[in-house]
């Protein structure tokens, strides 16, 4: 297979704006003042497997023939980019219309906690599900029907299942959600309100 730039450029620049948009969450006030630091977020878990498939997809441009890493990459994305899109999906819709129930005002002790830049929300909040997308239809071919059905739905109830059991773990520990829109829901409620939305997204595939 020859050698492209495009993807090199895709995942190099990509992983960097990730990566520096992670960094930045070292400033607020919320970080040294909770159970789980950021990690209670989905943002910031979606983040991390998005920013590993984006480092694997650029070793796979400078070894295509090799093809475990080509594999890795293409799991990698099938969790990564249904997780991206239920992120964008949600994040965007209520910072816009009910920014309330998406962005907590103050940390536990009171601290104020501020909006996030557009640059710094870009990069979190945007850029790693696009460029999932435009990776998987740039330059990975359409996953079959059976592996959906056998690897990409009961990845994504594990996934659901698992963040919703972390959040209320965290919750229970820390006395809230990081989510506003979370409060009062069960872990049941929470796993199924993630799962179908990543349930649309994996039928997409």
């Amino acid at each position: 297979m020859a050698f492209s730039l495009l993807p090199v450029i895709l995942h190099c620049s990509t992983a960097a704006i990730m990566f520096w948009g992670f960094r930045w969450l070292y400033q607020l006030p919320l970080a040294s003042k909770q159970y789980g630091w950021h990690y209670p977020a989905l943002t910031v878990l979606g983040l991390h497997v998005a920013f590993v498939a984006m480092i694997v997809g650029l070793l796979v441009d400078f070894a295509p023939s090799f093809k475990a890493l080509r594999t890795l990459k293409r799991a990698l994305i099938m969790v990564a980019m249904p997780i991206e899109a239920v992120i964008t999906s949600i994040y965007w819709t209520l910072i816009t219309f009910f920014p309330d129930l998406i962005k907590m005002k103050v940390t536990a002790d009171g601290a104020p906690i501020p909006f996030l830049p557009l640059s710094v929300d870009l990069s979190l909040h945007a850029i790693p599900g696009m460029a999932l997308v435009a990776d998987f239809l740039l330059l990975e071919r359409k996953y079959s029907q059976r592996t959906v059905a056998r690897y990409a739905i009961p990845t994504m109830v594990a996934c659901a299942m698992a963040y919703a059991a972390w959040a209320e773990w965290c919750a229970r520990i820390n006395g809230f959600f990081i989510y506003p829109f979370l409060t009062g829901k069960s872990s049941c409620d929470t796993s199924h309100y993630i799962y179908r939305r990543c349930y649309c997204w994996v039928y997409i595939l």
